[in-house]
């Protein structure tokens, strides 16, 4: 097996890639791959031996035996029957292939959907990760996983012509045979052109990476004020035309290697086959008599069909190998794991949680964010998690779902290390609310069911909308709850402020059956008031379940029976609202603070 070995610390292997890629082809639609097969052999064959050498072959011996008209003839017929019946078959592949791209490029997208789905959220957090993400649905978007079927029939196309030419040369005089060794080392070359080719392509990732966000952010809605009411606009296009300049160095630093295999490829595979066969023919032919006028004439035709099959079979071997070398790619992005191994069990009615000495900092980082947590939650509790932007309330978060685990210590569910349940029936026993909320370009029931909704279902949203507080809004678009939101694919979609998308956001949580409800900034976009009717509506849904506000306005504290302070990676208070401004420590004095900044915005909006 060959192998070739990147700048990078890791060796490729060719063949095997290619059996990878097509056994993921295979799988998805094996019509694709015999499409081409069929297409590529009999377009090759009758191209390059059938047109070109046997029929010229046969004609032209049937003139120098003085054979009639009517033979002729029949020949004729007959090769047009042959040719016409290649072309039916080849179209009729042609058209089975075309459909059978699209049904291959569903399947792998989804399997890359789903593996995508299934990696850890770190992985998301992770520049390498994107960049292996990246160069995995270049496999798609590229369409190589078509390129890869062409290749393979190419060559087999190739490799059959060959041989009937060869055969056919070789009849005639094997002498011939000699100016077509050097076409083998075309092969070599190309092997090395297509390495050049693959690290060129490997070290413009992160160019292109930077080029493709720069052109996204410049369409998207959330981020257009900001680049017409600041600088920012330019700071991009100079990232942009940073990339683009380091692509145009990379092209050059690549461009000569590539110029020189390309020459020598030339001279193997063109000027010393040509020049010698013909040399060789013509004197065989003026000065030996050696031979025919058909012989001749097949001699001359024979060397541009081998240099043709020769130059089909090297480029698709060149092509296969690129093709490999990026289906390596798709290999890698497969063969990462999640790092959140899953327990089996099943995580029950809900009891208690309880961290335990939790330790945790971020990968790749030095700065601790938890250090040495402790604390329980039993079920029916409202907890109030607060502390300053940083103090690490949204990493409890991130824990209590497994989104990461702990460097120490450990998170029990109903005394039971999380890590022993199943991860997908754990995350289902939590209603969350996120502090970066998203909504989708689907319907806003869509948004809140999470799925295609019946007439029941929307009933059901359309609560969960009325106790989120923005069904107002809601019943006032164009479709109602039916409508979509973003104008992204409609024109009647709707565009909705950051309050009201997050209140679209938090009706999810009124929507669900849930064991445990955990709010990250469930009300950052909202006014006080707006704020305060949520939190109404949150008791009222919530009553008898437990629940987990994290926040750094206070308003949520107040209503809860317990509140841990978070400073500095630990618990620095815990207790009642009362205790706690009782102690007049960290908490009565954010409390005050806050209370302060209200009375002043109340005073303010009075006077106006």
């Amino acid at each position: 097996m060959r192998w070739i070995k990147l700048h990078e610390p890791v060796k490729v292997p060719i063949f095997k890639n290619a059996l990878y890629a097509l056994k993921l082809v295979w799988e998805a639609d094996k019509k694709l791959l015999i499409g081409y097969l069929v297409t590529e052999i009999s377009n090759k064959v009758l191209s390059m031996y059938v047109q070109n050498i046997l029929f010229l072959k046969v004609l032209l011996s049937i003139i120098d035996g003085n054979a009639d008209f009517k033979t002729y003839f029949i020949y004729l017929l007959l090769f047009f029957g042959v040719c016409l019946t290649i072309n039916i078959i080849s179209n009729y592949a042609t058209k089975m292939r075309l459909v059978s791209t699209k049904v291959v490029y569903k399947k792998l997208n989804n399997k890359i959907f789903q593996k995508a789905v299934q990696l850890d959220v770190s992985c998301y957090e992770n520049p390498e990760f994107y960049d292996k993400y990246q160069r995995a649905t270049l496999v798609l978007s590229s369409s190589y996983y078509d390129l890869l079927c062409w290749d393979i029939a190419a060559i087999i196309g190739g490799i059959i012509a060959l041989i009937c030419v060869v055969t056919t040369v070789t009849v005639i005089n094997p002498l011939y045979l000699l100016f077509l060794l050097p076409v083998t080392l075309v092969f070599v070359i190309e092997i090395f052109k297509s390495k050049a080719v693959y690290k060129r392509d490997l070290r413009m990732t992160t160019n292109n990476r930077i080029k493709a966000y720069t052109q996204r952010t410049m369409f998207l809605k959330e981020y257009s004020k900001d680049m017409r009411t600041s600088n920012i606009f330019a700071v991009l296009i100079e990232r942009f035309k940073k990339a683009i300049d380091g692509n145009i160095q990379i092209l050059k630093d690549y461009g000569w290697k590539l110029f020189i295999y390309s020459m020598l490829s030339s001279l193997f595979s063109d000027f010393i086959p040509i020049i010698g066969t013909y040399a060789l023919a013509g004197y065989q032919f003026i000065y030996t008599k050696a031979l025919t006028i058909s012989d001749f004439s097949v001699v001359l035709s024979s060397i541009n069909s081998v240099r043709d099959s020769t130059m089909s079979i090297a480029e698709g071997f060149d092509e296969l190998s690129q093709m490999a070398l990026f289906f390596q790619n798709l290999r890698d992005f497969f063969d990462c794991e999640p790092k959140i191994t899953d327990g089996g069990k099943d995580a029950g009615e809900f009891r208690s949680l309880e961290f335990k000495n939790v330790s945790f900092k971020y990968p790749d980082t030095s700065k601790v964010i938890l250090k040495n947590v402790s604390f329980k939650i039993n079920k029916g509790e409202t907890i109030a998690v607060v502390g300053v932007n940083g103090a690490g309330k949204s990493t409890l978060v991130k824990l209590l779902l497994r989104f990461y685990d702990p460097d120490e210590g450990e998170i029990l569910y109903n005394d039971i290390n999380v890590k022993e349940y199943n991860v997908k029936s754990l995350r289902n026993t939590f209603a969350t609310v996120f502090q970066d909320y998203k909504n989708f370009a689907v319907s806003v029931n869509e948004n809140i069911m999470c799925h295609e909704c019946n007439e029941e279902e929307k009933q059901l949203a359309e609560k969960a909308l009325k106790q989120s507080g923005v069904w107002d809004k809601i019943q006032s678009l164009p479709k109602g709850a039916d409508t979509v939101l973003t104008r992204e694919f409609e024109i009647d979609g709707a565009g909705l402020s950051g309050g009201e998308s997050q209140k679209v956001s938090a009706a999810r949580l009124f929507a669900r059956d849930f064991e445990i409800a955990i709010l990250d900034e469930p009300s950052s976009a909202l006014d006080p008031i707006a704020e305060y009717k949520m939190y109404e509506n949150l008791i009222k849904v919530t009553e008898n379940k437990t629940v987990i506000y994290i926040s750094h306005r206070l308003s949520s504290a107040v209503l809860s029976d317990r509140i841990f302070v978070l400073g500095n990676g630990t618990i620095l208070e815990s207790g009642s609202h009362q205790e706690l401004m009782a102690q007049n420590g960290e908490y009565s004095k954010m409390f005050t603070l806050q209370a302060s900044s209200y009375k002043g915005e109340s005073e303010v909006s009075e006077n106006v």
